[in-house]
């Protein structure tokens, strides 16, 4: 049974008339009988009853008529639905984005996504940075905006652009208004930092590691709200992404570039390798690439 069937079904129940349904339809008289003539032989018996001055539908046909009806009527729905999709007219699209990206520059590709596409719905997961690779992984978003994890099997990542550390200092510390720090001088003091096994402290160990320096650990915390109000509060100084700056400032503390040597982490869009996106995530890509490509 097929939509060309049961469409040609209803035009013959409707008109009671091969030539009607026919003109109704677009379709020859031949093709109307013989898309009829299938169906018939597809369910095991006829239709409708045909004289040569009438047409009526038989006990079967009455049956058939509403089930008919409804089936096309929802692949009507459904055809539709589809089609705004494909023409971003109807839709929902996930994100999962670094709390660091998330509240800084996200909500600026947001407003231009919106403004192109106002009829696509947008959930927004702010999550760490690990939390975003996984949910990504698992399929439970389409697009992440993360640092780069590396290679991978089954994931794609799109740099954008690098993002360098910049020394956190506590307000009125005698640096805060230095053009740049060396990280030399900046680990003399004690350092607050994220706790293990947070990808952002041992990425940062290492290239430290690389290049000579150790941080003298006072403290650690969970999450960098915690590390930039204990940096505001005295208790030491740290080093965080430059997405960060906004955050730690808003936390009472001043932000400085680091030299000597420039650490930076690549940020960039994450997707599923062989996997293709909905029209709606293609579009998010694109203009996420648009406003945030280096």
């Amino acid at each position: 049974m097929t939509v060309k069937q049961l469409r040609a079904f209803l035009a013959v129940a409707r008109t009671l008339s091969f030539a009607e349904a026919s003109n109704l339809i677009h379709l020859s008289q031949p093709a109307l009988s013989l898309a009829i003539k299938k169906l018939e032989e597809s369910l095991g018996g006829r239709l409708f009853t045909r004289t040569t001055r009438t047409i009526a539908l038989t006990p079967e046909g009455e049956a058939l008529l509403p089930i008919a009806q409804r089936l096309l009527a929802e692949w009507d729905n459904a055809e539709e639905q589809l089609q705004q999709r494909f023409a971003l007219q109807l839709g929902k699209i996930a994100v999962a984005a670094m709390p660091s990206f998330a509240a800084s520059l996200l909500p600026l590709g947001l407003l231009r996504y919106r403004e192109r596409y106002p009829r696509i719905n947008i959930e927004v997961h702010d999550v760490i940075n690990e939390a975003v690779v996984e949910m990504v992984r698992q399929n439970r978003v389409e697009v992440g905006i993360n640092f780069d994890p590396g290679v991978s099997d089954d994931l794609q990542f799109r740099p954008l652009f690098d993002d360098e550390f910049v020394a956190v200092l506590p307000p009125g510390h005698p640096l805060c208004n230095a053009d740049q720090i060396e990280w030399r001088s900046l680990l003399a003091e004690d350092f607050i930092t994220l706790q293990r096994p947070s990808s952002l402290r041992l990425m940062l160990e290492k290239q430290l590691n690389e290049a000579g320096l150790t941080p003298r650990i006072a403290f650690d915390a969970h999450q960098l709200a915690t590390v930039g109000r204990m940096v505001a509060t005295g208790l030491g100084v740290s080093a965080v992404p430059g997405l960060c700056r906004q955050q730690m400032q808003e936390s009472g503390a001043c932000c400085v570039p680091l030299a000597a040597p420039i650490i930076s982490r690549s940020v960039g869009i994450l997707t599923r390798r062989r996997h293709e996106l909905s029209v709606a995530a293609q579009a998010m890509v694109e203009v996420l690439t648009e406003t945030f490509s280096q």
